[in-house]
């Protein structure tokens, strides 16, 4: 497979000249990038040695705002939130961090200990905490050599 590299800053470099205007201005309009492309937040997972964790940025909302499931292996995360129209709201000319509502689920390992999960939203960020169950743990001892 041969790699291509285009060069859009370049105008005699492009294949046809006048096809990369035109999906540059449709895929960079707001309409596109705004409406269509369904935003969900961020997320990222680590592993401890005890536990899982699952750090998910959403800004701008309240921990009531946020419901989390499990069924079988899969934690679902969703929110759905009511927006409220105030006369005192703000008008915004770009609103980029807020989620009228999505859905994030994620299948837990087996070593995941299901009776132990926890939640916490703090400064924009949900932290869920999924312990290990004990036969997951790594377990480490120093061995004698005889």
């Amino acid at each position: 497979m041969t790699l291509v590299k285009f060069n859009n800053n370049k105008r005699n470099n492009t294949l046809l000249p006048g096809v990369n205007d035109v999906f540059e201005s449709i895929f960079n309009d707001t309409f596109f990038s705004d409406r269509m492309i369904t935003r969900v937040p961020a997320v990222n997972i680590s592993e401890s040695e005890n536990s899982y964790q699952v750090e998910l940025a959403a800004p701008g909302l309240k921990k009531d705002d946020f419901k989390l499931n499990l069924e079988r292996n899969q934690l679902t995360i969703s929110v759905e939130q009511q927006s409220e129209q105030n006369d005192s709201q703000k008008s915004y000319n770009k609103r980029e961090y807020s989620y009228s509502s999505f859905v994030r689920s994620f299948t837990l390992p087996d070593s995941a200990d299901h009776s132990q999960i926890d939640a916490s939203y703090t400064d924009g960020i949900l932290r869920i905490d999924i312990a290990k169950r004990d036969e997951a743990k790594a377990v480490r001892r120093q061995i004698e050599i005889k």
